[in-house]
């Protein structure tokens, strides 16, 4: 799979607020603003965002558990992710493509890493990274922020705090998700054009070995110990668990074309979106147990499940459904969804504020 959008993406065509005073959201098109008035207290704020290919980025009430703002975008916008102060929140934007995610290799595919004030919703910052840009994640220690190259097949390493570039790093083949370890010393990154995992070394800036994983892996996880790495096989309909130490590789099925992967807090459940083709959706949520490797549950969920990410709390569990343009909240005592709420079009990434 030497193009991931060709072959995974080109089928898809077709995200704690606390009531306590009046302020103002801000919905952005186009440089253009306008105010929207709404119940909030800036200091107590809290907020989920999702990343939608359409070409925006919504923003969650997670009090409200609804859409407060949009923000919109010339171009898919890929990824995105709340810094581990809360403070930033970064996101990829792709050019804009033929089809909405596939595209023509005459294009200039480079793209940009955009970051903002989640709070303030004011654009902080444009960085221009390579081709494709996909996944974006920042550091724990508030050093780095690196973002996959899909196309360049590299990483660029930005500075968090000025935004500039102090390094490209080569990987393998496709590089599309990943997670920094808590330590912020390796980046275990997805080659979805090979079997592997790339691991960049982050004293060095250099990769310092690939892992063999299985067919297509998508994105990864890292337990906050750093001894288990979890990835999703996109072809193989699997979880690949890698045991760090050993380098042993096992197995677990889950449903058809898993795509992001998230650790709750605890390290005990790893939550596989499930999102199949634009043709034939999945429409699930595989809960697996790290320590035993096997599923405890398999949770519906809307058509396309791709992004997802847990609260702090680990009470509640957010997926986007690509093929649905919605975000389903899940009980996760209960596993099942309690809550749907309507974003924007074609929902990719999701992040939630620390």
């Amino acid at each position: 799979m030497k193009k991931y959008l060709a072959l995974f993406f080109t089928s898809m065509l077709i995200l704690s607020l606390f009531l306590a005073g009046c302020g103002n959201t801000t919905n952005k098109e186009n440089g253009k603003t306008e105010k929207t008035q709404v119940s909030i207290t800036n200091q107590e704020a809290r907020f989920l965002f999702t990343a939608n290919e359409g070409g925006s980025i919504s923003k969650i009430s997670l009090n409200e558990q609804k859409v407060i703002s949009t923000f919109k975008f010339d171009g898919a916008v890929h990824n995105i992710q709340v810094s581990p102060n809360g403070k930033v929140v970064a996101a990829t934007v792709v050019p804009e493509m033929m089809n909405g995610h596939g595209h023509d290799n005459s294009m200039d595919m480079t793209g940009k890493a955009i970051f903002f004030d989640p709070i303030q919703d004011k654009i902080m910052k444009e960085v221009k990274v390579g081709n494709h840009p996909a996944h974006i994640v920042f550091t724990e220690n508030g050093k780095y922020v690196l973002v996959t190259n899909n196309e360049d097949n590299t990483v660029s390493v930005i500075d968090a705090k000025n935004y500039a570039i102090v390094k490209t790093i080569p990987t393998g083949k496709g590089p599309h998700g990943f997670r920094i370890s808590k330590d912020s010393q390796f980046a275990y990154v997805a080659n979805m054009g090979e079997d592997t995992v790339s691991v960049l070394n982050l004293q060095t800036l250099k990769e310092d070995k690939k892992i063999k994983v299985g067919e297509t892996p998508v994105t990864t996880g890292i337990t906050t110990d750093g001894k288990t790495l979890v990835v999703t096989l996109n072809k193989e309909n699997a979880l690949a668990i890698v045991d760090l130490a050993s380098g042993k590789v096992d197995k677990v099925k889950v449903g058809n074309g898993p795509a992001q992967v998230y650790i709750g807090p605890g390290n005990q459940f790893a939550y596989v979106a499930n999102q199949g083709t634009a043709d034939s959706p999945s429409h699930s949520i595989t809960k697996v147990v790290l320590k035993s490797k096997h599923v405890a549950a398999t949770i519906e969920t809307g058509k396309g499940s791709h992004g997802v990410v847990t609260s702090p709390d680990n009470k509640l569990t957010y997926v986007t459904n690509m093929f649905e343009n919605t975000v389903n909240v899940i009980d996760n005592s209960q596993n099942k969804v309690v809550k749907t709420i309507n974003v924007g079009k074609t929902p990719n990434g999701i992040s939630i504020m620390p």
